[in-house]
C-alpha cells in the first residue's frame, strides 16, 4: 500500500474536484481512498509514504493520437526535401521513413516515446504505427516496450495500399494478430485496426479490411486531414471523405477519426450520429500548414472530439497550450476553447480510452486505475476548484511533471526513472536512429 501526499489533489471528479493538503492511498494497482493527508495517515499507518513535497497531485494524462514511428526522426533531414504541400511531407519524409524501419527502430522509436510519456505524466496511449520496413511482429515489439515503461497502449498498424497488395494483406494481418494477443492482457493493451487515410486506400481495400475484420476492432484513421484527401474521395468516388467511410462500413463507436479538418455539416451531422470519435491534433495541423478542424462545430454536435498530438510532441500540456490558441485563432472569437478544450483533454479523452479500456482512467477516485502524476508547481495565485484549467494552461508543462505513477507503480521519482537508467537507455535509442538515418540516406530516392 502506498500514501501518495501531501499536496493539491486535482480529481477530475465532478462530485470534489480539489482537495488541498490532500493524498492518495494506492492498493495493488488501484486508487483506494482519497482524502485529506493527515487523515490517510491515520486511516493508513502501515503504507508506505512516497512524498509529493506539496505539489500538484492530478490523474495521469491521455493521449488519443500519437506515432511512435516518428521518433527517429528528430534532427533528421533530406538533401534537396523542401515539400510545398502535405503531399510532399507525406511522400518526401515520413513515407520515405516508415518504409525503412524495421523491427529493431520500431523497437528505438518505443523507447524514446515512452521515455517521453513518463517525463511528461501521460500513462495512457493510442498510438499509429506504419513500420514498412517489417510489419510482422512490430506491434508486439511496441507493446513489449509499453509494458515495461508501464504506458497503456491501444496499437493499431497503418494499413495502406500505397507498398503494394501483398503489404496492405501483411498489414491487415499483423492488425489482426495483435488484435488476439491485446485480449490476452487487456488492463494493459488494446487494439484497432488501422487505417492510413482515404486517399491511399481503394474500394477493393477497404472491402478486404471490412471482411477480414470478423473480431470487429475499431478503425483508427486519418479523415479529411488535408485538401488532398477530400478532393481524391471526390474525384474518384463521387462522395465526400466521411460520407464514402460511412458507406464503406469504417464508421462507429469504435472508431477513431484523426484530424477532421475538410469536413461539411453534413459530415460533422454523419460522425455524430454513428458515435465515431474524432481526435484534434493542434500543433500537427499548424506545423503541416494543412488548416484547423471547427472544433467548436464538432463540440457542439455531440461528437466525441478529444486532444492528441500525432506525434509532435508526448507533453498532453504542450498540446493543450496550442489547442487553447488555435481554436480561438481559427474562430476569431477570444472567448472560445476556455471551456472545451481542457474538457477535450481532461475528460473526453478519458471517455474515449474508456471505449477501448474497460478501466476508469483519467480521474482519481476510488477504485480507479493507479495512474497518477506529481507536478511541481506552486500557484503565485490562489488556486481552487473554479481555476484549476487556468493554473495548468499558464504554470504547466510536462517538464514540470516530477513524479509518475502507473498501474499502481512508481515508474519516475522526483524526475529519477525507476529501474531504468535513462543515460543507457537514450544511449541505445542514438546508436540505432544514427544507423538508420545513414541507411535511409544511402537508399535511392526511388524508395519514395
Amino acid at each position: 500500500m502506498l500514501l501518495l501526499g501531501e499536496g493539491t489533489v486535482i480529481t477530475r471528479d465532478a462530485r470534489c474536484p480539489i482537495i488541498k493538503h490532500g493524498g492518495v492511498i494506492i492498493e495493488g494497482s488501484v486508487i483506494a481512498e482519497v482524502g485529506d493527508f493527515e487523515t490517510l495517515q491515520q486511516r493508513y499507518p502501515e503504507a508506505e509514504h512516497l512524498d509529493a513535497h506539496g505539489g500538484v497531485i492530478h490523474p495521469g494524462l491521455i493521449n488519443v493520437h500519437h506515432h511512435i514511428y516518428s521518433a527517429l526522426a528528430r534532427g533528421l533531414s533530406f538533401d534537396n526535401y523542401a515539400p510545398k504541400n502535405f503531399l510532399e511531407i507525406l511522400e518526401g519524409q515520413w513515407f520515405r521513413i516508415d518504409q525503412g524501419l524495421r523491427n529493431q527502430e520500431t523497437k528505438a522509436s518505443a523507447v524514446a516515446t515512452y521515455l517521453a510519456c513518463i517525463q511528461a505524466g501521460v500513462t495512457t496511449i493510442f498510438d499509429h504505427h506504419a513500420s514498412y520496413g517489417e510489419i510482422a511482429d512490430s506491434l508486439s515489439v511496441i507493446a513489449k516496450e509499453a509494458k515495461r515503461f508501464g504506458v497503456r497502449s491501444c496499437l493499431c498498424y497503418e494499413v495502406s495500399d500505397r507498398n503494394g497488395r501483398a503489404a496492405m494483406e501483411k498489414a491487415v494481418a499483423e492488425n489482426l494478430r495483435f488484435g488476439k494477443e491485446a485480449n490476452k492482457d487487456p488492463d494493459h493493451l488494446a487494439a484497432m485496426m488501422g487505417l492510413h487515410a482515404s486517399f491511399t486506400l481503394s474500394d477493393t481495400t477497404l472491402d478486404y479490411v471490412v471482411n477480414k475484420n470478423s473480431d470487429q476492432l475499431g478503425y483508427h484513421i486519418h479523415v479529411a486531414e488535408d485538401i488532398a484527401d477530400l478532393e481524391d474521395s471526390q474525384k474518384k468516388y463521387g462522395l465526400r471523405t466521411v460520407e464514402r467511410l460511412y458507406q464503406k462500413g469504417i464508421l462507429g463507436d469504435k472508431t477513431l477519426a484523426g484530424h477532421c479538418i475538410h469536413i461539411d455539416d453534413d459530415e460533422v451531422k454523419r460522425l455524430a450520429e454513428t458515435n465515431t470519435m474524432v481526435v484534434f491534433n493542434p500543433e500537427s495541423n499548424m506545423g503541416n500548414a494543412v488548416g484547423a478542424p471547427d472544433v467548436l462545430k464538432l463540440y457542439y454536435s455531440s461528437v466525441l472530439l478529444g486532444l492528441g498530438t500525432d506525434g509532435y510532441t508526448s507533453d498532453m500540456f504542450e498540446s493543450y497550450k496550442a489547442a487553447n490558441c488555435l481554436v480561438k485563432h481559427q474562430s476569431q472569437d477570444p472567448n472560445a476553447g476556455w471551456g472545451e478544450v481542457p474538457e477535450m483533454l481532461f475528460n473526453q479523452n478519458r471517455k474515449i480510452a474508456q471505449r477501448h479500456f474497460d478501466l476508469s482512467l483519467g480521474i482519481l477516485k476510488p477504485g480507479a486505475a493507479a495512474d497518477v502524476i506529481v507536478i511541481d508547481y506552486e500557484p503565485p495565485t490562489p488556486m481552487d476548484e473554479t481555476n484549476i484549467n487556468g493554473h495548468l494552461l499558464f504554470g504547466v508543462n510536462g517538464s514540470d511533471v516530477v513524479t509518475t505513477i502507473s498501474d499502481g507503480v512508481v515508474r519516475m521519482k522526483d524526475r529519477k526513472l525507476q529501474g531504468m537508467n535513462k543515460k543507457d537507455l537514450l544511449a541505445e535509442v542514438r546508436m540505432t536512429a544514427d544507423a538508420f538515418w545513414k541507411r535511409l540516406k544511402s537508399q535511392s530516392e526511388e524508395i519514395i
